[in-house]
């Protein structure tokens, strides 16, 4: 079906796909117990493995085999991809710095900022997602749907425990479950915002493709080392976490290499 969709199109309904899955992370708030620590940080495990997968054989490859085909020699293209990676990861990180999305961490349960901090790691997580629907939107934006869609995955995935995390601060402050499930979902919302101006660009323009995919694997690549794995490896009590991204990383990979 994605394949008779224009790159526009397929980059918005897939990073909104992957925006969505911020509600699907906060429905065990409305419908069941919040997941184990342990099955959480296999969870997001298994996201880092699928989002390292993507980044280095859905957009660092294919964006230094795109800029091979317009002549540039293997030394130029890695050049480029090195940079635009570079870039991306930057981008995230000062994105991080001015917005950190542990400022919920910050001061006992008690406390009388407790609430400034709620809303300021509900807007931080709102904010990352941003950069994260670029991301997507940028996969599919060059055309190859399985690229699109192996980036859409990752950060779905990995969408899903920050769902929870923004209902479980709005049930904090004292909302009900209905409206910080809805918090959840508005914050996702955001992801497909940025889709669109990904898949825009790049449609606009060719020629900032191979820039893009390259922005994107330094986003993802920033987000999966300076705040999954540490987040995943400070609650795991066992090795179900590295089993995770083990597991995510060679899937995507299998899938990535056997699909082309």
């Amino acid at each position: 079906m994605l394949d008779t969709l224009s790159p526009m199109a397929a980059g918005t309904l897939g990073s909104l796909a992957a925006g969505l899955m911020t509600a699907v992370g906060a429905l065990p708030l409305l419908v069941m117990r919040t997941p184990s620590k342990q099955t959480e940080g296999m969870l997001l495990g298994f996201a880092a493995g699928v989002m390292l997968a993507a980044s280095f054989f859905s957009l660092i490859i294919p964006g230094v085999g795109v800029l091979e085909n317009d002549g540039a020699a293997r030394p130029v293209a890695a050049g480029i991809m090195a940079l635009a990676v570079l870039l991306g990861a930057m981008a995230v990180g000062l994105l991080n710095r001015f917005a950190p999305v542990d400022m919920l961490a910050i001061g006992p349960a008690g406390s009388k900022d407790l609430a400034r901090r709620i809303w300021l790691f509900v807007f931080a997580i709102t904010l990352h997602n941003f950069p994260e629907g670029a991301a997507v939107g940028v996969s599919f934006g060059g055309g190859d749907m399985n690229q699109g869609l192996s980036t859409a995955l990752g950060i779905g995935i990995q969408n899903m425990p920050e769902g929870l995390a923004v209902a479980a601060a709005m049930g904090a402050l004292g909302w009900g479950r209905r409206v910080a499930f809805g918090a959840a979902l508005v914050s996702g919302l955001v992801e497909p915002i940025g889709g669109v101006i990904g898949a825009g660009l790049v449609a606009w323009s060719p020629a900032l493709l191979p820039w893009g995919l390259g922005l994107a694997a330094g986003a993802m690549i920033y987000v999966v080392a300076a705040e999954i794995i540490p987040e995943t490896r400070a609650n795991a009590k066992d090795e179900r976490s590295m089993a995770g991204l083990m597991i995510g990383l060679v899937g995507m990979m299998f899938l990535d290499i056997a699909l082309g």
